[in-house]
């Protein structure tokens, strides 16, 4: 089987809810096989079975990964080699927000913990997972790296807190690095930045913080994990295969920079 014919393994991370799992389950309805990892153990073995029912185990493959420890995103894709191959593709789509009861922290009281807890999941340990495909990546002259960042990331933030808007932006600046890292191989590395997203971190969807993102909105709708799945499918596809070091914007209009 060629390179182009053979089925290709996506990574998802963050891909036991919200749009991590969207993402998961769209890519296997395309007939990638999929690895994903989450946090919270509960959540994984809930959408392994789920994503198993719908699409068979043999193309499933779950583990509880917290990225903010090195060593378990190093035993995740030795774990994944072992058992299948190197990814073809890899969305980064983990991060964290932290909130309070009065929603994200105000920016003079954040303390270095928050900070560091905040780019350690959505920064560092996005580097690192890279760093752990792009080498094969680069021996097979293939491959997809997408990056979830954020609305938060691409203008002045309305609900998010100063680090996890930081770490959004940030990715921008190691795209740019990869595009710089990948040429001369079929590689491409694009960002999709998601706007107000109906998922359990966005909260109960007729609260005040989404009604009032609501009316931002020119679309008259929130988004749903599904609207931001879709752009990750066609940047990962051949279809987008000169696409690279982009930001696609999934937001209903809200930030439009034309």
């Amino acid at each position: 089987m060629t390179s182009a014919s053979r089925q290709k393994l996506a990574v998802v991370t963050g891909g036991s809810s919200g749009i991590g799992l969207a993402t998961a389950a769209s890519l296997l309805a395309h007939g990638y096989k999929v690895a994903i990892f989450g946090q919270r153990r509960d959540h994984v073995a809930a959408a392994e079975q789920m994503l198993s029912a719908r699409f068979g185990a043999e193309n499933v493959f779950a583990r509880t990964v917290n990225l903010a420890k090195p060593i378990q995103i190093q035993r995740f894709f030795h774990a994944l080699e072992r058992e299948w191959t190197t990814a073809d593709i890899l969305i980064s789509n983990a991060g964290i927000s932290p909130k309070g009861e009065n929603g994200a922290t105000p920016f003079l009281q954040i303390t270095t913990n928050e900070w560091h807890s905040v780019l350690a999941v959505n920064l560092t340990g996005a580097m690192r997972c890279c760093q752990a495909v792009l080498p094969h990546m680069i021996d097979r002259d293939f491959g997809r790296i997408v990056f979830i960042s954020s609305i938060a990331g691409r203008t002045i933030p309305q609900i998010s807190g100063a680090a996890y808007a930081a770490s959004k932006s940030a990715l921008a600046g190691l795209a740019r690095s990869l595009v710089a890292a990948s040429a001369g191989h079929r590689i491409t590395i694009n960002l999709v930045a998601p706007g107000r997203i109906a998922t359990q971190m966005a909260g109960a969807p007729d609260g005040e913080t989404n009604r009032a993102a609501l009316a931002r909105i020119p679309l008259g709708r929130i988004g749903t994990p599904e609207d931001v799945a879709a752009a990750i499918c066609f940047l990962v596809s051949e279809e987008a295969g000169f696409i690279n070091g982009a930001v696609l914007d999934v937001n209903g209009g809200e930030f439009a920079p034309l």
